[in-house]
């Protein structure tokens, strides 16, 4: 029987190259929806944009430097990174550190410098995934090992992410790991069985507060409260409309000008309508597809079951997060704050998401040989 050896081998150019495409058609997008708000805002209609190229450019220099770091690091670092980041969680409630916007407490500020823990919980939870379930593959498909603890991770994760009033990111803990667990293997009745589970407990987290209730409202029917819950997915609406087959032209959109809220963060995708038009659209959704295309590739090309599961795992928070956000813009989901990857405004975001493309690409560059 032939023997099998790892060796190392070039990466895959593809996610690289659609990174630096979304990555540049992100800092065109948030320069041309936040130049007039930065403008009214700090009197430098350039300030959006050099804060997103100071973010790129630590993401990139991260993303280089995971590239170069052997992925395996990652599995004797799992529970120091899952702790940490729920550290990091429970920082944003000390006085003095975290910093509240819109109503919810999500960021830690460290002079000019503010950082979203929850994105970090995200990639700590892949990681923690990844490691468990290939330590437990042979007894995966046990209710006791392969199902209960990585539900007990993941409640402990998703809770602390809730108490930051963040429903979007916990939600997203929860797709991530019931997507692992399928591809790992655990049983379908006991996967059915803890979606059944959650669900209740979603819609009770969700018609709690008053604010959720209305955004469900809205959700079903944004003209009940067109000034109001609804105003800002109508204006998505409109936006899109009026971009048409092929936009107005880069710069040209008009929902941007204080009609459009969060036009450079969560509903950039828009602007992007608008000014791109139906082609645009199709052109980025494309551009995501494919990289869910190669990271899942990647995935299947693996050397191991745990360099599978880092990179099932590393693609669907990038893909998932696209599709989340896509689908609220579109008015296919209750309006929700999540981020478009790598196009809308956001540093954590940016910076975490460009490192999880360098592990990517780490694992890529592995390959089985035959001796």
């Amino acid at each position: 029987m032939d023997s099998i050896e790892i060796r190392k081998s070039h990466f895959d150019v593809w996610i690289l190259v659609l990174t630096i495409v979304l990555v540049s058609l992100g800092v065109t997008m948030v320069y041309s929806s936040s130049a007039v708000l930065a403008q009214e805002r700090f009197g430098d209609g350039y300030f959006y944009l050099k804060r997103m190229l100071v973010f790129g450019a630590l993401g990139f220099g991260l993303m280089l430097a995971a590239m170069n770091v052997p992925y395996r690091v990652y599995c004797k670092l799992a529970y120091p990174i899952l702790l940490g980041s729920l550290a990091l969680c429970a920082l944003v409630f000390v006085p003095g550190l975290g910093r509240t916007i819109g109503g919810a407490t999500r960021w830690i500020q460290l002079g000019p410098l503010v950082f979203q823990p929850s994105e970090l919980a995200k990639v700590a939870m892949v990681l923690f995934l990844s490691y468990s379930l290939q330590k437990k593959a042979e007894k995966i498909r046990s209710f006791s090992i392969g199902l209960v603890p990585h539900l007990f991770i993941m409640a402990v994760v998703a809770g602390a992410i809730l108490s930051q009033r963040d429903f979007g990111s916990a939600a997203m803990v929860a797709v991530i790991t019931w997507l692992m667990l399928f591809a790992a293997g655990v049983r379908l009745a006991y996967l059915f069985g803890m979606a059944a589970a959650v669900l209740p407990l979603a819609y009770i987290f969700l018609s709690g507060e008053g604010y959720r209730r209305r955004r469900i409202l809205a959700f079903v029917n944004p003209w009940s409260d067109q000034y109001g819950a609804g105003f800002q997915i109508i204006q998505s609406f409109v936006a899109f409309n009026e971009g048409g087959w092929f936009g107005k032209g880069l710069g040209e959109g008009q929902q941007k000008l204080f009609y459009l809220p969060e036009a450079h963060t969560d509903f950039i995708f828009s602007v992007l309508g608008e000014e791109l038009g139906l082609a645009g659209v199709i052109f980025v959704i494309g551009l995501f597809a494919l990289f869910c295309y190669r990271g899942l590739k990647v995935a299947l090309n693996a050397p191991d079951l745990y360099g599978r599961y880092v990179a099932i795992g590393a693609t669907l928070l990038i893909c998932l997060s696209a599709v989340f956000n896509i689908a609220v813009v579109m008015g296919l989901l209750p309006t929700k704050g999540m981020t478009l990857p790598f196009i809308s405004y956001g540093g954590s975001s940016l910076v975490v998401l460009l490192t999880v493309v360098g592990i990517l690409l780490n694992i890529s560059s592995y390959k089985k040989v035959n001796q």
